[in-house]
């Protein structure tokens, strides 16, 4: 077994990429799964009486050579994907789903951590609390299963993980593989930026003239400022139309019979644990405990969005009505009208704005947010990445190593879509500790040529933020087990830190000191951030109703008898709630991978707003105190939210750093729809 693979020599603890190859990959799969099975059989079957450190806190470290290997591998199937390692993630995903049940599901563990429990008052808080969630990870595994029962949940969820992989594949084969050629003589409102990115994408290609890709932050801006109608459907059916049968893949990449049948299993998992359907055994654990609580929140909010995008609606048909187009406003106008709308409204072009919003200059505002907030500093250094593109950092306080954070912000082929945060190391105390390693992965349009500045949208440059907010959970945490860290949290509490820490990008002082013209290094001028500022909330009504459609959508695929025919279920729930026809879900079924891609969303799709009431609330918190850096709420925000990962019920932290229950009212006042709830 290639030993990079697990012990890693790279600077600072980093995995040497350049040394490890695909063929590395089976036999030490082989070799990790084959010594964490014997690890964990030495704890099942050891004949001394049960206790918290050879049982739970044995436990904890029993897989860590597995642990690693995976790590490193499924971050190189997202940021670096190719036919062998897509081969290899196939036939591995029902291996490690097979080695997880046996562990999960065996009854001596499962009566050793149980006795363990029956002392737990003698146990330090958090060593408890790991009992405790140890324990209640195993029962909602099934390790109290017997007979045929226990045997359909093993086979179960090594059928889910096959499912789950097929789904992700699949859509990522049909952003691989689509582009669409865009004739010089079809550029009509295309900012000189937006060109200058579709040239690099189809060079990038082999291709000569533009393209358009479904890398978001290119098909994105096609739709807001292609003048040619015909060209923005086009680019928008293909966009909606990844997994669904009618992409770049054909019937090859059509995720729509796995998603039934994962809802399917889903279901049958459920009722063998002994829930009503699945959104009750997902939910049982998370802040919201029941879809019922969920529901109460997505509705309420859903009658402002709606009202407000009723009314948006209205004024872009009459905006494309004057243009010339008769008929109604379909999904691929909206976004073109609104911008017309924006900019008219706003006197803003985003082609001022980018040349501020630069990958570096943004880049420099999170790291000096993240300085002025918690006293972190970022030093660049060089490894050994997978990619040129990607970049590491250490992170240090007063001196003191606290993490490694590396960056991977452009879009590449072979590179899923989206923007997400990812640990190759979760920070413990085990021994003599470790400090994580954070991934943030970005999908931004690349700059043009080597040299040149990446330019960021408004977007972009939120996304930038967010995920920093989820590497901070990471880079502060401070707890003494690996599984209760960082962003091991309830699912509804996990976007906490990360939305929370949107809102430093929108600070005046933020702005003025790290906005610079990428040519001439002139500050951002106050009266061009005040517009940017001002035009925040511009089309909140698209945007929040596009995601309450995939949250409610979600909700209704878990909750009672699965459908059969999870489209049909999809446009039944939209016409209950009058959806718009011209705002189509966020995500529709056959590319939702929050949802099927794996567990993690599942039923949980709702907790980016359920998240983002307590966000508004936290932020609140600090602007109460007249300063956004106000330290003291900081201090606070770092001893409850950001160190203790699940050390303690997530509402417990809340309470601890907020002192009270959140309201919805902040959330809607965020996003300028309290006069529509009023």
């Amino acid at each position: 077994m290639n030993p990079e693979l697990t012990h890693w020599t790279g600077p600072l603890g980093l995995p040497r990429f350049d040394l490890i190859r695909d063929e590395d990959f089976d036999p030490a799969f082989d070799a990790c799964l084959k010594l964490a099975e014997e690890a964990v059989e030495a704890i099942a079957a050891s004949p001394a009486p049960p206790t918290f450190d050879n049982t739970v806190a044995a436990l904890e470290s029993a897989e860590e050579p597995l642990n690693r290997l995976c790590a490193i591998f499924f971050t190189l199937a997202g940021v670096d994907s190719n036919p062998a390692r897509e081969d290899l993630q196939r036939r591995i995903a029902p291996r490690l789903a097979a080695h997880g049940s046996k562990v999960s599901m065996d009854p001596r563990l499962f009566d050793r951590v149980e006795a363990v429990m029956q002392d737990a008052d003698e146990l330090a808080p958090e060593d408890c609390r790991l009992t405790e969630l140890t324990l209640r990870g195993l029962r909602r595994a099934g390790a109290g299963l017997t007979g045929a029962a226990r045997e359909r949940m093993a086979a179960i969820r090594e059928r889910l993980a096959v499912l789950s992989t097929e789904f992700a594949q699949n859509v990522l084969a049909d952003e691989r593989d689509f582009t669409m050629s865009v004739a010089d003589s079809d550029l009509a409102g295309l900012p000189d930026w937006l060109v200058r990115a579709m040239r690099a994408a189809a060079r990038e290609r082999g291709l000569s003239g533009q393209i358009v890709t479904l890398n978001r932050s290119l098909i994105v801006p096609f739709l807001e400022y292609s003048e040619k109608r015909a060209l923005r459907e086009a680019a928008w059916r293909a966009w909606c139309a990844r997994g669904s049968g009618q992409g770049a893949g054909g019937a090859a990449t059509d995720n729509r019979p796995i998603a039934a049948e994962i809802l399917q299993l889903r279901h049958e998992r459920a009722r063998l644990l002994g829930y009503a359907d699945f959104a009750s055994y997902k939910l049982e654990p998370e802040m919201a405990k029941t879809a019922e609580n969920v529901e109460a929140l997505l509705t309420e909010v859903w009658a402002a969005a709606k009202a407000r995008a009723d009314a948006d609606a209205a004024q872009l048909t009459g905006m494309l009505h004057e243009n010339g187009v008769n008929g109604a406003l379909e999904p691929w106008d909206w976004r073109f009208y609104a911008e017309r709308r924006r900019k008219a409204e706003h006197d803003l072009d985003e082609a001022e704005v980018k040349p501020y919003l630069t990958l570096e200059a943004m880049l420099g505002a999170v790291f000096d947010t993240a300085q002025r907030l918690f006293g972190i500093e970022m030093r660049a250094f060089d490894a050994p990445l997978w990619s040129p593109d990607a970049r590491a950092w250490e992170v240090t306080r007063n001196g003191w190593h606290m993490a490694v954070f590396v960056g991977d912000y452009y879009a590449r082929p072979g590179k899923r879509s989206g923007a997400w945060c990812s640990s190759l190391q979760q920070q413990h105390k085990i021994g003599a500790g470790q400090r994580p390693i954070v991934v943030n992965v970005c999908n931004f349009t690349p700059p043009e040529a080597e040299g040149a500045p990446a330019y960021l949208s408004w977007d972009d440059a939120h996304t930038l933020f967010h995920e920093f907010g989820h590497a901070l959970h990471h880079i502060l945490s401070d707890v003494n087990w690996p599984s209760m860290s960082g962003t091991s949290v309830a699912r509804d509490f996990v976007e906490l830190p990360s939305q929370l820490f949107e809102h430093w990008l929108e600070r005046p002082e933020v702005l003025d000191r790290h906005a610079r013209h990428a040519e001439t290094g002139a500050p951002l001028p106050a009266d061009l951030r005040d517009r940017i500022l001002a035009a925040g909330n511009a089309d909140q009504g698209f945007a929040t109703t596009e995601y309450l459609e995939s949250a409610l959508v979600d909700l209704a695929f878990h909750r009672g008898e699965p459908p059969a025919d999870p489209m049909a279920r999809q446009a039944e729930v939209l016409a209950e709630l009058g959806a718009p026809a011209a705002i189509p879900m966020r995500h529709a079924t056959p590319h939702f991978a929050h949802v099927f891609s794996g567990d993690g969303y599942s039923s949980g799709y709702y907790s980016y707003m359920w998240s983002e009431v307590m966000d508004a609330d936290a932020f609140a918190a600090f602007m109460e105190k007249g300063d956004a850096f106000d330290p003291e709420t900081a201090r606070r925000l770092e001893q409850w939210i950001l160190s203790k990962g699940d050390s303690l019920p997530a509402d417990e932290l809340w309470l601890k750093f907020r002192g009270r229950k959140p309201g919805v009212e902040a959330l809607l006042k965020g996003r300028g729809l309290l006069a529509e709830a009023d």
